[in-house]
């Protein structure tokens, strides 16, 4: 499995598409977005480069997670391999929980780079233990988006499991509150904004750049998307398997 891990890991870097996806699309919009409202006040009690560097850190960390996980699955699907790993003694869960695993650690360049550049570029500074406590939060708010990923993985081919990727990507972050405050969404939106992982994910982040513990809501709505999202996959996962 390490083997394979590493493997997956590889594959990853030296894809350019991907790493500009995660690391250079979330550093490039935290450069734009804070150079036009990093002197507005935030809305989660922090300063606006502090909230937007958080903000965007885990729109490149779910991004990753997001990327690594549904199309490659959908391509290793319909090209037959993974029915062909079935057979192996790897097997086809050991596989699946590599590529989870190397999905998880693609996060933390998105996000140190995101975090080294809101403090090289906007000044934004935290004490010492925050830096480490964030990157672990927020990759681990990325592991119900693993699940998520493997959802989309067994419901589409490589093509559509690529453009629906993006779709539940973009949602997440337009609807969560990554991209815009929440409290500038209608009513309604606002709702459906705090019931989404997104959301949640991006929360356990501001409370700890705030210096608080994060909130036992955020961490019951992430772990009620990784139930969900993994039972489904499940499900899915088994009656792929039926059909043969």
């Amino acid at each position: 499995m390490f083997g394979y891990l590493t493997l997956e890991l590889r594959r990853s870097l030296r894809d350019r598409r991907f790493l500009l996806l995660v690391i250079g699309w979330p550093v490039g919009a935290y450069l734009l977005f804070s150079s036009v409202f990093g002197n507005e006040p935030g809305s989660q009690g922090l300063t606006a480069n502090t909230e937007m560097m958080v903000a965007m850190a885990a729109f490149g960390a779910f991004g990753a997670v997001l990327t690594a996980t549904g199309p490659r699955l959908a391509n290793e699907r319909q090209s037959g391999w993974l029915r062909q790993l079935r057979l192996t003694p790897l097997g086809a869960g050991r596989v699946l929980a590599a590529r989870v695993l190397a999905a998880l650690a693609l996060t933390f360049p998105a996000i140190c780079l995101t975090f080294a550049t809101a403090a090289a570029v906007r000044g934004v500074r935290l004490e010492v233990w925050q830096w480490p406590a964030l990157a672990l939060l927020l990759c681990a708010g990325c592991i119900p988006f693993a699940a998520i990923g493997m959802v989309i993985g067994q419901v589409g081919d490589g093509d559509s499991a690529q453009g629906l990727t993006m779709v539940v990507y973009l949602a997440m972050s337009a609807l969560g509150g990554v991209w815009m405050p929440v409290t500038i969404l209608p009513s309604a939106l606002q709702t459906v904004a705090h019931a989404l992982p997104s959301n949640r994910m991006a929360e356990l982040g501001w409370q700890v750049a705030g210096g608080h513990a994060p909130t036992l809501t955020a961490v019951a709505v992430l772990g009620a998307w990784l139930v969900g999202a993994a039972l489904v996959a499940r499900l899915l996962s088994r009656r792929i398997a039926a059909r043969g």
